[in-house]
């Protein structure tokens, strides 16, 4: 029997039905690729045309270092809402303001036109500049100028694409956030585990850490700056807290037993994590992150893991089946009695909040299939938002608009996004392998 396999039954023994499926399918995974590409699986929206002028390029070489107007136009696209105007078909290709023929755009029925420069101001130095124009009202509705350097020019075009976005639909953009997830690659009758940080869009994709043992369970803090996630370094659990850009990483738990699903408070001075000794009962519990001063919350025969914070660090959801069968629970975060929060069906794990607060998403049984729905927690409607049969892991967008999933494609682990409505859904795989249990960061602090 491989280690592996031992892992498994180990963690399935301690989690019961909650959690095993995602655990197995982790602990399973094939081999990974290197590089995310994003394909649009389905949408039920209306694209709006747009667009998005090739920017002028003031600088000493031939071009710029990067397409800003391309990318650009490919974050448009891929949010499923908007139809950039091929290149070909644009009868006018401005720069500034004072050239816009906005009869040119009207004709075409191009509902939001943009345009801007990129300059050059050092060796390394750039400045990029663009405005978004209403053709049909004859006004401009954007215009921001921003520096950048050849290394954050893709940063500043996503940027660019946040506002645009934010501005034609009132939803804020998350084309410069990032997801962290898992991969593992084979490596003879083993495989080597990473957790890996990539844009939205599936560039510039880096390693954060790397184990012939497995790693589950990533987290952000607040900031964006540290991830918590479990290894299984040595043949045991432990949660660590990394800073991404030092390397530099602290233990945070390695109690006997389990120690797993990691999850940061608003403040990010604190994670709630699940414990449990040799024994396999897991408990919640809160741990400092300078103090390591362990909080239990829950104090029961049933299992609760798997605890994640409101984002007004008031409560605490987790999952129990306490009740018989897996459900979502609430407590407070100082401690106290703890309420069920989910009825509808037999089977609801994995709770993810919304960072406005107002939805709860869960792993659900849906006749016979694991799926990822949500619950608004206003008017208590429970919605299914995939479609697949082992979907699991689900993660909001900062704009809490966009679930992150992770879902099975022949065989293969892939990520998928879906709309809070369920409108809009998007495929986001690898080349030829697995990756599993995606998060997705907060917005970026400038």
């Amino acid at each position: 029997m491989s280690d592996n396999v031992t892992k498994i039954k180990g963690l399935a023994a301690a989690c019961g039905r909650i959690g095993a499926l995602g655990a197995l399918l982790m602990l399973l995974a094939g081999p990974a690729a290197a590089e995310i590409t994003i394909e649009i699986t389905g949408g039920g929206v209306k694209r709006a045309p747009v667009g998005v002028v090739p920017f002028g390029w003031r600088g000493q070489d031939a071009s710029a270092p990067e397409d800003v107007a391309g990318i650009i136009a490919a974050d448009l696209y891929r949010s499923g809402r908007f139809a950039p105007v091929p290149e070909t078909e644009m009868l006018q290709k401005p720069t500034a303001g004072t050239d816009i023929n906005f009869n040119d755009w009207t004709r075409l029925g191009i509902e939001a036109v943009v345009i801007g420069t990129v300059e050059q101001t050092g060796e390394n130095d750039f400045s990029v500049q663009f405005q978004l124009f209403d053709p049909y009202q004859r006004t401009q509705l954007v215009g921001y100028r921003m520096p950048a350097t050849r290394g954050t020019l893709r940063r500043a075009a996503h940027r660019a694409a946040d506002m645009i976005y934010e501005k034609l639909t009132g939803i804020p953009g998350v084309f410069a956030t990032q997801v962290a997830f898992v991969s593992a690659t084979k490596e003879g009758r083993r495989s080597r585990y990473r957790l890996v940080v990539a844009d939205y869009d599936g560039e510039t994709e880096h390693t954060i850490m790397e184990s012939k043992d497995p790693i589950m369970s990533p987290a952000w803090s607040p900031d964006s700056r540290r991830l918590a996630y479990v290894s299984f370094e040595g043949s045991r659990s432990s949660i660590y807290v990394q800073q991404l850009r030092t390397g530099n990483r602290i233990q945070l738990s390695a109690e006997p037993g389990i120690n797993g699903a990691p999850s940061f408070s608003p403040d990010g001075k604190k994670l709630v994590v699940t414990l449990g000794g040799v024994d396999g009962n897991l408990d919640i519990y809160t741990i400092d992150v300078t103090t390591r001063e362990k909080v239990r919350l829950t104090n029961h025969r049933a299992i609760d893991t798997e605890g994640t914070w409101s984002p007004d660090g008031r409560y605490i959801y987790f999952t129990s089946d306490r009740a018989g069968g897996p459900q979502i629970y609430r407590v407070p975060a100082g401690g106290g009695n703890a309420e069920r929060v989910t009825f509808e069906g037999s089977y609801n794990a994995r709770p993810r909040l919304s960072p406005d607060g107002k939805k709860l998403a869960t792993v659900t049984n849906d006749q016979g299939a694991f799926r990822i729905a949500i619950l608004d927690l206003g008017t208590k409607d429970f919605l299914v938002l995939s479609t697949g049969r082992q979907d699991e892991s689900p993660s909001f967008a900062p704009n809490s608009d966009i679930l992150i999933y992770a879902t099975r494609q022949s065989g293969n682990g892939v990520l998928e996004t879906v709309t809070a409505n369920g409108l809009i859904r998007q495929r986001m795989a690898s080349g030829d392998g697995d990756v599993r249990e995606p998060v997705w960061s907060p917005f970026p602090r400038y």
